[in-house]
Protein backbone atom coordinates (compact mmCIF):
# COMPACT_ATOMS: atom_id res chain seq x y z
CA UNK A 1 0.00 0.00 0.00
CA UNK A 2 2.54 2.45 0.58
CA UNK A 3 4.34 1.11 -2.50
CA UNK A 4 1.46 2.91 -4.75
CA UNK A 5 0.82 6.06 -2.44
CA UNK A 6 5.27 7.11 -3.07
CA UNK A 7 4.41 6.03 -6.23
CA UNK A 8 1.62 8.35 -6.82
CA UNK A 9 3.08 11.11 -5.01
CA UNK A 10 6.86 10.41 -7.26
CA UNK A 11 4.48 11.12 -9.87
CA UNK A 12 2.37 14.01 -9.63
CA UNK A 13 4.51 15.78 -6.83
CA UNK A 14 7.93 14.70 -7.46
CA UNK A 15 8.26 14.10 -3.56
CA UNK A 16 11.73 13.91 -2.40
CA UNK A 17 12.62 10.52 -1.62
CA UNK A 18 9.47 9.04 -2.89
CA UNK A 19 11.54 7.45 -5.48
CA UNK A 20 13.13 5.07 -3.63
CA UNK A 21 10.13 3.41 -2.95
CA UNK A 22 10.80 2.30 -6.91
CA UNK A 23 13.85 0.13 -5.61
CA UNK A 24 13.78 -3.75 -4.48
CA UNK A 25 16.79 -3.60 -2.45
CA UNK A 26 15.61 -0.19 -0.67
CA UNK A 27 11.99 -1.60 -0.03
CA UNK A 28 13.38 -5.34 0.80
CA UNK A 29 15.38 -3.04 3.55
CA UNK A 30 12.07 -1.84 4.70
CA UNK A 31 10.53 -4.44 4.90
CA UNK A 32 12.76 -6.57 6.96
CA UNK A 33 13.26 -3.79 9.45
CA UNK A 34 9.21 -3.68 9.80
CA UNK A 35 9.38 -7.50 10.46
CA UNK A 36 12.16 -7.31 12.95
CA UNK A 37 10.05 -4.22 14.98
CA UNK A 38 6.34 -6.22 14.55
CA UNK A 39 8.00 -9.64 15.68
CA UNK A 40 9.86 -8.30 19.19
CA UNK A 41 7.32 -5.39 19.94
CA UNK A 42 4.21 -7.45 19.64
CA UNK A 43 5.65 -10.41 19.98
CA UNK A 44 5.71 -9.83 23.91
CA UNK A 45 2.09 -9.22 23.67
CA UNK A 46 1.07 -12.10 21.94
CA UNK A 47 3.20 -14.37 24.66
CA UNK A 48 1.35 -12.80 27.04
CA UNK A 49 -1.49 -13.25 25.40
CA UNK A 50 -1.25 -17.06 24.92
CA UNK A 51 0.27 -17.55 28.43
CA UNK A 52 -3.40 -15.57 29.95
CA UNK A 53 -5.28 -18.02 27.76
CA UNK A 54 -2.76 -20.75 29.00
CA UNK A 55 -2.11 -22.07 25.82
CA UNK A 56 1.47 -24.19 26.81
CA UNK A 57 3.00 -26.78 25.84
CA UNK A 58 2.25 -30.33 27.18
CA UNK A 59 5.14 -32.02 27.04
CA UNK A 60 5.72 -35.89 27.52
CA UNK A 61 8.20 -37.33 29.30
CA UNK A 62 11.15 -38.92 26.36
CA UNK A 63 14.05 -38.41 29.32
CA UNK A 64 15.68 -35.61 27.47
CA UNK A 65 17.99 -33.05 29.52
CA UNK A 66 15.57 -29.55 30.11
CA UNK A 67 12.29 -31.03 29.18
CA UNK A 68 10.41 -31.39 31.86
CA UNK A 69 11.18 -27.53 32.67
CA UNK A 70 9.32 -26.28 29.45
CA UNK A 71 6.23 -27.53 30.42
CA UNK A 72 3.64 -24.49 29.99
CA UNK A 73 5.60 -22.43 27.63
CA UNK A 74 3.18 -20.70 25.24
CA UNK A 75 2.80 -22.26 22.17
CA UNK A 76 1.14 -21.20 18.85
CA UNK A 77 3.93 -18.72 18.30
CA UNK A 78 3.83 -18.90 14.60
CA UNK A 79 1.06 -16.26 14.61
CA UNK A 80 4.06 -14.00 15.46
CA UNK A 81 5.84 -14.95 12.41
CA UNK A 82 2.95 -15.06 10.05
CA UNK A 83 2.10 -11.68 11.54
CA UNK A 84 5.01 -10.05 11.45
CA UNK A 85 5.49 -11.07 7.38
CA UNK A 86 1.81 -10.52 6.38
CA UNK A 87 2.09 -7.08 7.42
CA UNK A 88 5.14 -4.87 5.55
CA UNK A 89 4.82 -7.45 2.57
CA UNK A 90 1.00 -5.55 2.49
CA UNK A 91 2.38 -2.35 2.95
CA UNK A 92 5.97 -2.63 0.86
CA UNK A 93 5.17 -4.87 -1.94
CA UNK A 94 3.65 -5.01 -5.74
CA UNK A 95 0.09 -6.63 -4.55
CA UNK A 96 -0.33 -7.77 -8.22
CA UNK A 97 3.05 -9.61 -8.44
CA UNK A 98 1.73 -13.22 -9.16
CA UNK A 99 4.22 -14.43 -6.75
CA UNK A 100 3.40 -12.33 -3.94
CA UNK A 101 0.09 -12.71 -4.25
CA UNK A 102 0.63 -16.67 -4.42
CA UNK A 103 2.75 -16.49 -0.99
CA UNK A 104 0.32 -14.69 0.55
CA UNK A 105 -2.11 -17.88 0.08
CA UNK A 106 0.73 -20.05 1.01
CA UNK A 107 0.77 -18.20 4.48
CA UNK A 108 -2.46 -18.31 5.23
CA UNK A 109 -3.05 -21.69 3.75
CA UNK A 110 -0.36 -23.40 5.99
CA UNK A 111 -0.62 -21.17 8.84
CA UNK A 112 -4.64 -21.87 9.23
CA UNK A 113 -3.44 -25.82 9.18
CA UNK A 114 -1.54 -25.52 11.60
CA UNK A 115 -3.74 -23.20 14.07
CA UNK A 116 -5.97 -26.13 13.62
CA UNK A 117 -4.19 -28.37 14.91
CA UNK A 118 -2.50 -26.36 17.57
CA UNK A 119 -6.17 -25.17 18.50
CA UNK A 120 -6.88 -29.11 18.78
CA UNK A 121 -4.33 -30.20 21.07
CA UNK A 122 -4.72 -27.38 22.96
CA UNK A 123 -8.42 -26.74 23.62
CA UNK A 124 -9.84 -29.84 22.85
CA UNK A 125 -7.36 -31.88 24.78
CA UNK A 126 -6.50 -34.22 22.25
CA UNK A 127 -2.45 -34.84 22.26
CA UNK A 128 -2.72 -35.72 18.26
CA UNK A 129 -4.08 -32.35 17.05
CA UNK A 130 -5.19 -32.52 13.61
CA UNK A 131 -5.03 -36.43 11.56
CA UNK A 132 -2.29 -36.99 9.52
CA UNK A 133 -4.69 -37.55 6.48
CA UNK A 134 -6.37 -33.97 7.12
CA UNK A 135 -2.85 -32.84 7.12
CA UNK A 136 -1.46 -33.75 4.15
CA UNK A 137 -4.35 -33.17 2.16
CA UNK A 138 -4.44 -29.71 2.95
CA UNK A 139 -0.44 -29.66 1.65
CA UNK A 140 -1.55 -31.49 -1.45
CA UNK A 141 -4.73 -28.63 -2.45
CA UNK A 142 -1.63 -26.11 -1.48
CA UNK A 143 0.44 -27.92 -3.70
CA UNK A 144 -2.38 -27.98 -6.70
CA UNK A 145 -2.68 -24.44 -6.43
CA UNK A 146 0.69 -23.54 -6.53
CA UNK A 147 1.27 -26.17 -8.89
CA UNK A 148 -1.66 -24.87 -11.51
CA UNK A 149 -1.09 -20.76 -11.08
CA UNK A 150 2.79 -21.37 -12.14
CA UNK A 151 1.77 -23.12 -14.74
CA UNK A 152 -1.30 -21.40 -16.40
CA UNK A 153 -0.69 -18.12 -15.49
CA UNK A 154 0.54 -15.77 -18.28
CA UNK A 155 2.65 -13.54 -15.83
CA UNK A 156 4.82 -16.47 -14.83
CA UNK A 157 7.28 -16.73 -17.54
CA UNK A 158 10.95 -16.97 -18.02
CA UNK A 159 13.57 -15.49 -20.39
CA UNK A 160 15.80 -17.44 -22.48
CA UNK A 161 19.11 -15.88 -24.25
CA UNK A 162 19.41 -15.85 -27.59
CA UNK A 163 21.73 -18.33 -29.48
CA UNK A 164 25.32 -17.57 -29.44
CA UNK A 165 25.77 -17.10 -33.02
CA UNK A 166 23.43 -14.22 -32.50
CA UNK A 167 24.50 -12.97 -29.93
CA UNK A 168 28.15 -11.97 -31.32
CA UNK A 169 25.67 -10.45 -34.50
CA UNK A 170 24.25 -8.21 -31.63
CA UNK A 171 27.00 -7.53 -29.91
CA UNK A 172 29.17 -6.66 -33.14
CA UNK A 173 26.71 -4.01 -34.55
CA UNK A 174 26.59 -2.80 -30.71
CA UNK A 175 29.17 -3.49 -28.21
CA UNK A 176 26.93 -1.67 -25.75
CA UNK A 177 23.94 -3.12 -26.60
CA UNK A 178 21.86 -3.64 -23.68
CA UNK A 179 21.34 -6.92 -21.53
CA UNK A 180 17.16 -7.60 -23.02
CA UNK A 181 18.97 -7.50 -26.72
CA UNK A 182 20.38 -10.74 -25.63
CA UNK A 183 17.06 -12.76 -24.47
CA UNK A 184 14.42 -13.88 -26.56
CA UNK A 185 11.14 -12.61 -25.86
CA UNK A 186 8.48 -14.05 -22.62
CA UNK A 187 7.42 -17.59 -23.06
CA UNK A 188 5.84 -19.72 -20.65
CA UNK A 189 8.07 -22.89 -19.42
CA UNK A 190 8.16 -25.99 -17.35
CA UNK A 191 12.30 -25.62 -17.24
CA UNK A 192 14.14 -25.48 -14.33
CA UNK A 193 17.59 -25.63 -12.67
CA UNK A 194 19.07 -28.63 -12.05
CA UNK A 195 22.71 -27.57 -9.80
CA UNK A 196 26.10 -28.80 -10.29
CA UNK A 197 25.70 -30.10 -14.17
CA UNK A 198 27.04 -28.04 -17.06
CA UNK A 199 23.39 -27.77 -18.60
CA UNK A 200 21.68 -27.24 -15.39
CA UNK A 201 18.10 -26.78 -17.09
CA UNK A 202 15.79 -29.50 -16.93
CA UNK A 203 12.43 -29.54 -18.98
CA UNK A 204 9.65 -31.35 -17.03
CA UNK A 205 8.15 -32.02 -20.01
CA UNK A 206 11.04 -33.98 -20.95
CA UNK A 207 9.47 -36.36 -18.64
CA UNK A 208 6.82 -37.63 -21.15
CA UNK A 209 7.64 -35.85 -24.58
CA UNK A 210 10.05 -38.94 -24.87
CA UNK A 211 6.61 -40.82 -25.17
CA UNK A 212 5.39 -38.76 -28.14
CA UNK A 213 5.49 -35.14 -28.72
CA UNK A 214 2.22 -34.65 -28.41
CA UNK A 215 2.32 -35.33 -24.66
CA UNK A 216 3.87 -32.32 -24.12
CA UNK A 217 0.20 -30.46 -23.18
CA UNK A 218 0.02 -32.66 -20.30
CA UNK A 219 3.67 -31.33 -19.15
CA UNK A 220 1.39 -30.02 -16.13
CA UNK A 221 0.32 -33.01 -14.62
CA UNK A 222 4.11 -33.42 -13.89
CA UNK A 223 4.42 -30.02 -12.84
CA UNK A 224 1.67 -30.11 -10.33
CA UNK A 225 2.85 -33.62 -8.80
CA UNK A 226 6.36 -32.27 -8.45
CA UNK A 227 5.06 -29.04 -6.32
CA UNK A 228 2.92 -31.56 -4.54
CA UNK A 229 5.93 -33.52 -3.48
CA UNK A 230 8.02 -30.31 -2.78
CA UNK A 231 5.70 -29.22 -0.64
CA UNK A 232 4.67 -31.77 1.44
CA UNK A 233 8.17 -32.92 2.16
CA UNK A 234 9.41 -29.11 2.85
CA UNK A 235 6.93 -28.48 5.10
CA UNK A 236 7.27 -31.89 7.04
CA UNK A 237 10.76 -30.93 7.34
CA UNK A 238 10.06 -27.93 8.47
CA UNK A 239 7.92 -29.76 11.14
CA UNK A 240 10.18 -32.23 12.33
CA UNK A 241 13.11 -29.80 12.61
CA UNK A 242 10.99 -27.56 15.39
CA UNK A 243 11.61 -30.09 18.33
CA UNK A 244 14.35 -27.65 20.48
CA UNK A 245 14.66 -24.01 21.02
CA UNK A 246 15.55 -22.03 18.09
CA UNK A 247 16.37 -25.00 15.97
CA UNK A 248 13.76 -24.46 13.21
CA UNK A 249 13.82 -20.70 12.80
CA UNK A 250 17.12 -19.99 13.03
CA UNK A 251 17.49 -22.62 10.16
CA UNK A 252 14.84 -21.73 8.05
CA UNK A 253 16.62 -17.82 8.45
CA UNK A 254 19.42 -19.16 6.97
CA UNK A 255 17.48 -20.99 3.66
CA UNK A 256 15.05 -18.04 3.33
CA UNK A 257 18.16 -15.33 2.84
CA UNK A 258 19.67 -17.89 0.31
CA UNK A 259 16.62 -18.14 -1.49
CA UNK A 260 16.11 -14.37 -1.49
CA UNK A 261 19.77 -13.81 -3.22
CA UNK A 262 18.71 -16.94 -5.35
CA UNK A 263 15.40 -14.41 -6.29
CA UNK A 264 17.11 -11.14 -6.23
CA UNK A 265 19.27 -12.19 -9.29
CA UNK A 266 16.97 -14.60 -11.35
CA UNK A 267 14.72 -11.06 -11.80
CA UNK A 268 17.57 -8.94 -12.26
CA UNK A 269 18.43 -9.41 -16.29
CA UNK A 270 21.97 -7.59 -15.59
CA UNK A 271 22.83 -10.35 -13.33
CA UNK A 272 21.42 -12.75 -15.05
CA UNK A 273 22.56 -12.14 -17.88
CA UNK A 274 26.41 -12.31 -15.85
CA UNK A 275 25.85 -15.38 -14.30
CA UNK A 276 24.23 -16.95 -17.20
CA UNK A 277 21.35 -18.28 -15.31
CA UNK A 278 17.58 -18.28 -16.46
CA UNK A 279 15.72 -14.78 -15.82
CA UNK A 280 12.24 -14.76 -14.26
CA UNK A 281 10.73 -11.59 -15.04
CA UNK A 282 8.75 -10.18 -11.84
CA UNK A 283 10.34 -12.83 -9.43
CA UNK A 284 12.56 -10.21 -8.06
CA UNK A 285 9.28 -8.77 -5.98
CA UNK A 286 9.62 -12.17 -3.98
CA UNK A 287 12.80 -10.38 -1.99
CA UNK A 288 10.34 -8.15 -0.52
CA UNK A 289 8.54 -11.04 0.74
CA UNK A 290 11.61 -12.87 1.89
CA UNK A 291 13.36 -10.18 3.60
CA UNK A 292 10.15 -9.57 5.71
CA UNK A 293 10.03 -13.51 6.07
CA UNK A 294 13.48 -13.39 7.63
CA UNK A 295 12.99 -10.77 9.95
CA UNK A 296 10.12 -11.83 11.60
CA UNK A 297 12.04 -15.66 11.75
CA UNK A 298 15.04 -12.99 13.50
CA UNK A 299 12.49 -11.45 15.61
CA UNK A 300 10.56 -14.60 16.73
CA UNK A 301 14.49 -15.60 17.38
CA UNK A 302 14.37 -13.26 20.17
CA UNK A 303 11.64 -15.08 22.09
CA UNK A 304 12.41 -18.69 21.16
CA UNK A 305 16.06 -18.81 21.38
CA UNK A 306 17.08 -20.98 24.70
CA UNK A 307 15.64 -20.72 27.08
CA UNK A 308 12.62 -20.15 24.81
CA UNK A 309 9.67 -17.78 26.21
CA UNK A 310 7.49 -19.11 23.63
CA UNK A 311 6.75 -21.91 21.41
CA UNK A 312 6.18 -21.52 17.12
CA UNK A 313 4.11 -24.84 17.04
CA UNK A 314 2.47 -26.37 14.11
CA UNK A 315 1.27 -23.16 13.02
CA UNK A 316 4.79 -21.51 12.05
CA UNK A 317 6.52 -24.81 11.35
CA UNK A 318 3.95 -25.86 8.60
CA UNK A 319 3.60 -22.23 7.59
CA UNK A 320 7.72 -21.86 7.40
CA UNK A 321 7.90 -24.84 5.35
CA UNK A 322 5.25 -24.24 3.02
CA UNK A 323 6.59 -20.78 2.30
CA UNK A 324 10.49 -22.62 1.53
CA UNK A 325 9.04 -24.94 -0.69
CA UNK A 326 6.72 -22.09 -2.72
CA UNK A 327 9.98 -19.90 -3.52
CA UNK A 328 12.30 -22.61 -3.78
CA UNK A 329 9.59 -23.23 -7.14
CA UNK A 330 8.94 -19.77 -8.00
CA UNK A 331 12.70 -18.86 -8.43
CA UNK A 332 12.98 -22.46 -10.30
CA UNK A 333 15.61 -24.01 -7.44
CA UNK A 334 13.51 -26.58 -6.50
CA UNK A 335 16.06 -29.24 -7.04
CA UNK A 336 18.76 -27.34 -4.88
CA UNK A 337 16.34 -28.20 -1.55
CA UNK A 338 18.17 -31.09 -0.95
CA UNK A 339 21.61 -29.36 -0.35
CA UNK A 340 20.23 -26.03 0.89
CA UNK A 341 17.65 -27.70 2.86
CA UNK A 342 20.08 -30.42 4.37
CA UNK A 343 18.92 -29.95 7.54
CA UNK A 344 15.21 -30.72 7.12
CA UNK A 345 16.61 -33.45 5.26
CA UNK A 346 18.36 -35.17 7.97
CA UNK A 347 15.66 -34.69 9.90
CA UNK A 348 13.15 -36.22 7.50
CA UNK A 349 15.53 -39.12 7.03
CA UNK A 350 16.17 -40.07 10.47
CA UNK A 351 12.63 -40.72 11.24
CA UNK A 352 11.95 -42.13 8.25
CA UNK A 353 15.10 -44.37 8.86
CA UNK A 354 13.99 -44.91 12.73
CA UNK A 355 11.03 -46.23 11.60
CA UNK A 356 11.61 -48.53 8.54
CA UNK A 357 14.55 -50.04 10.55
CA UNK A 358 12.55 -50.65 13.47
CA UNK A 359 9.22 -52.24 11.94
CA UNK A 360 11.91 -54.26 9.60
CA UNK A 361 13.85 -55.59 12.60
CA UNK A 362 10.81 -56.58 14.77
CA UNK A 363 9.39 -58.31 11.72
CA UNK A 364 12.60 -60.31 11.84
CA UNK A 365 14.04 -60.85 14.69
CA UNK A 366 10.91 -60.17 16.63
CA UNK A 367 12.38 -57.38 18.60
CA UNK A 368 12.20 -53.48 16.91
CA UNK A 369 15.74 -52.18 16.65
CA UNK A 370 16.87 -48.64 16.35
CA UNK A 371 19.57 -46.90 14.52
CA UNK A 372 19.67 -43.81 16.35
CA UNK A 373 18.84 -42.59 19.97
CA UNK A 374 15.80 -41.14 19.54
CA UNK A 375 15.09 -39.54 16.51
CA UNK A 376 14.35 -37.02 14.77
CA UNK A 377 17.89 -36.35 14.84
CA UNK A 378 18.30 -33.01 16.64
CA UNK A 379 17.12 -35.72 19.89
CA UNK A 380 19.18 -38.24 18.66
CA UNK A 381 22.29 -35.98 19.81
CA UNK A 382 20.35 -34.95 23.18
CA UNK A 383 20.01 -38.80 23.87
CA UNK A 384 24.37 -38.62 23.58
CA UNK A 385 24.66 -35.56 26.58
CA UNK A 386 24.75 -32.68 24.02
CA UNK A 387 23.52 -29.45 25.48
CA UNK A 388 19.96 -28.51 23.14
CA UNK A 389 22.22 -24.63 22.66
CA UNK A 390 25.48 -26.63 21.53
CA UNK A 391 23.23 -28.53 19.07
CA UNK A 392 21.26 -25.87 17.81
CA UNK A 393 24.68 -23.40 17.26
CA UNK A 394 25.88 -26.35 15.46
CA UNK A 395 23.14 -27.22 13.19
CA UNK A 396 23.13 -23.44 12.43
CA UNK A 397 26.40 -23.58 11.11
CA UNK A 398 26.11 -26.21 8.92
CA UNK A 399 23.20 -24.71 7.26
CA UNK A 400 25.22 -22.05 6.84
CA UNK A 401 28.22 -23.62 5.06
CA UNK A 402 25.49 -25.24 3.11
CA UNK A 403 23.79 -21.87 2.37
CA UNK A 404 27.07 -21.26 0.52
CA UNK A 405 27.26 -24.81 -1.15
CA UNK A 406 24.23 -23.87 -2.85
CA UNK A 407 25.02 -20.07 -3.71
CA UNK A 408 28.48 -21.38 -5.23
CA UNK A 409 25.98 -23.51 -7.76
CA UNK A 410 25.41 -20.23 -9.07
CA UNK A 411 28.94 -20.35 -11.02
CA UNK A 412 30.10 -24.13 -10.72
CA UNK A 413 28.48 -26.45 -13.27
Amino acid sequence: MLYYLFDYLEKHYQLPGAALFGYITFRAAVAMILSLLISMIFGKRIIKFLQKKQVGETIRDLGLEGQVEKAGTPTMGGIIIIMATVIPVLLISKLENIYIILLLVTTLWMGTIGFIDDYIKKFKNDKEGLKGKFKVLGQVGLGIIVGTTLYFNDYVTIKEKLPVEQQKEILAENPNAEPSKLFKAEEKSTKTTIPFVKKNEFDYASLITWISPQFKKYAWVIFILVSIFIITAVSNGANLTDGIDGLAAGSSAIIALTLGIFAWVSGNIIFSEYLNIMYIPRVEEITIYITAFVGALIGFLWYNTYPAQVFMGDTGSLTIGGIIAVIAIAVRKEWLIPVLCGIFLAENLSVVMQVSYFKYTKKKYGEGRRIFKMSPLHHHYQKSGYHESKIVTRFWIIGIMLAIVSIVTLKIR
